[in-house]
This record gives structure tokens, C-alpha cells and sequence, in this order.
């Protein structure tokens, strides 16, 4: 009978054990156990070396480990569905960016979530400008000039970008529709053939990551013209922003924010906004960041969901009037 009893209260044990667990790790201080945050492109873009920065200052500043998963798949959407369906415990965190909250809303007919209702905005992490770029062929030195040239040949000069409805695509798109000009997007798999065939002048110009192309602006093979961001960048100071040199309010830049599952306690995205803030503001961090063309910019959760919903208003306009489709 003893050992009955012995035998039933070891269950017992057992089976309260997870509950124990779980109930300590609710009570507990956030974070409590090691935190995931996806990542919906490859290792090594953009995208992956702010994901993975912020990963590793975070776990320096909380005490548990911030582990970056990379689920690739249809431009981050799947990861950012995986995201959008977790548990709401701040366990489960997504590295959203232009393409997957900005852009894809209106270029795919079925997103199985929705940006402002499925997410909850932690912050802002960082901006990346691109830069016009042209074939040293071109008589081009300069913005008006591009303007100018571009509308003495209509739809002649063409441009390419890593794939139809990417950032630099959209960029060039936007800038057709604000001055007034017809150019041809050339859509490649990927940014660097695309780099390739502007070096070799098969095309004309081009809306790149700065990284992507700054070496082959830097030897002469290529000519910078201008930045897409709304102010110079601190790394490029010589080269002017086309807002200032020819095409008025124009500015654009690609983004990455930090955000959680809907539903996430107040309490956990409040300690996760601040460790943010904290560890992006880091000068190493913007050393990093800036080495790779990317510049640090955090902010509040309302400021990153009040910037999503204005980039996915302005973009569903640029991809409505373009008529650009994905298959």
C-alpha cells in the first residue's frame, strides 16, 4: 500500500511538473526562457545582420538567449504568418521589414495576416537609403539631368533591380510617377546580376543598396548620382538626396522594425521597447550597422505602427498606379 502510495504521488509530481514550470516562468520576470525572433530572408542580407544584432544585445542586456530563426519563403511572409499565429507571450518575435509589411500587402491577393491587426509594434531599428546609379556612358551628372534626359526618351532608358517588387523597384517606380518620366524596369534574380549588366551597359541606370554598389561607384565603373533618403547620408556626404537636386519631396528608404504577436502584455513589449532602445543606440551598433550602408533609427511601438501604415498607404498608390503584379 506504501508503495501504491508512493507510486501515485511520483505521478502526480510528474504530471504537475509542467504546470509548476509554466506557472513560474508566467510569474517570473519577461524574459523568463530563450526568445526566437525570425527572420524571413537568408543569412547574411540586410534583413539577417540587423536581426542578428539585435539578437545578440538584447541577450547581452536580458539575461536569456535571443535566438534568430531564418524562415525564408515568398518575401518573408511566411515567417511573418508564423509570427502572426504565436502564442501572444512575447516569446516569438519577427524582424519585420518594407517588403513583408509594407510592400506585399498589395502585391499578393491572399496574405494570410494583417500588418496592424496581427502584430504589435516594439520599435524602429534601422533605415537603409539606396543610391542612383548610372552608367558612366549616360550624360547624366545629376537629377535634373536624369529628369531631363529620361523625358527626351521616353520609355529608352531602363532600369533593373533584384526582382519585381522590391524596394529599388519601387523606387524607381516612384520616381517615374513623381517626375513625370516612362522608364522600363528590367527585373533580375537578384541584386548583383543586375549590378553586372549596369556595369557592362546593357542597362541605364539604377536604385541600389548602397553597399550593393559602392565599391564599383568608389573605381569609376559606375556613377552615383544621388541618395533616395530624405537626408544626406553621414557615410556619403557629397552625394545629395534627389529631393534636394532635382525632384522635391522625394525621399525613400527601406526599414526594419521589431515587432511581437498581437495580444502581447503591455508589460513585455514596454521591457522590450526600452532594451531595444538601449541596445541599438550603442556606438558599436551604429558602427556596424553603418559599415554595411544600414543607419540606426529607433522609436516608440505608435511611431513604428504609425510608419508601417503610412508606407503601406503610399505603396498600395505606387503599385495601384504602376500596375505591377506578382505571379
Amino acid at each position: 500500500m506504501k508503495k501504491l502510495l508512493l507510486f501515485c504521488s511520483s505521478a502526480a509530481a510528474l504530471l504537475a511538473a509542467p504546470h509548476a514550470i509554466a506557472q513560474a516562468q508566467k510569474s517570473a520576470p519577461y524574459p523568463a526562457k530563450s526568445v526566437r525572433i525570425l527572420v524571413g530572408y537568408a543569412p547574411g542580407g540586410a534583413t539577417d545582420i540587423v536581426g542578428r544584432l539585435i539578437a545578440q544585445k538584447l541577450t547581452e542586456t536580458a539575461g536569456q538567449s535571443f535566438i534568430v530563426e531564418n524562415r525564408l519563403g515568398a518575401s518573408a511572409t511566411i515567417a511573418a504568418e508564423l509570427v502572426a499565429r504565436a502564442a501572444p507571450d512575447g516569446y516569438t518575435l519577427f524582424i519585420a521589414a518594407s517588403a513583408s509589411h509594407s510592400i506585399m500587402p498589395s502585391l499578393m491577393a491572399k496574405l494570410s495576416y494583417d500588418t496592424q491587426r496581427d502584430f504589435a509594434s516594439i520599435s524602429l531599428l534601422a533605415l537603409s537609403p539606396q543610391i542612383l546609379t548610372v552608367h558612366p556612358s549616360l550624360p547624366v551628372r545629376s537629377v535634373a539631368d536624369m529628369i531631363k534626359v529620361a523625358r527626351a526618351q521616353p520609355g529608352q532608358l531602363n532600369f533593373g533591380s533584384g526582382g519585381t517588387g522590391t524596394p529599388p523597384h519601387l523606387a524607381g517606380e516612384l520616381f517615374q510617377q513623381m517626375a513625370g518620366v516612362r522608364l522600363t524596369h528590367v527585373p533580375y534574380k537578384g541584386e548583383a546580376p543586375a549590378i553586372t549588366d549596369l556595369i557592362g551597359g546593357q542597362m541605364s541606370l539604377m536604385f541600389s543598396n548602397v553597399v550593393a554598389v559602392l565599391p564599383q561607384v568608389q573605381s569609376g565603373r559606375l556613377r552615383g548620382i544621388a541618395v533616395t533618403s530624405a537626408t544626406r547620408v553621414p557615410t556619403l556626404p557629397n552625394y545629395p538626396t534627389i529631393g534636394e537636386s532635382g525632384l522635391p519631396g522625394y525621399a525613400t528608404d527601406s526599414w526594419f522594425g521589431l515587432v511581437a504577436t498581437a495580444g502581447t502584455p503591455a508589460d513585455v513589449l514596454s521591457k522590450l521597447n526600452a532594451d531595444t532602445l538601449r541596445s541599438m543606440n550603442q556606438a558599436d551598433v551604429r558602427e556596424r550597422l553603418a559599415a554595411q550602408g544600414l543607419f540606426v533609427k529607433t522609436s516608440t511601438p505608435a511611431e513604428l505602427s504609425a510608419l508601417m501604415q503610412s508606407e503601406l498607404v503610399r505603396w498600395a498608390k505606387v503599385i495601384k498606379s504602376a500596375g505591377i503584379k506578382i505571379e
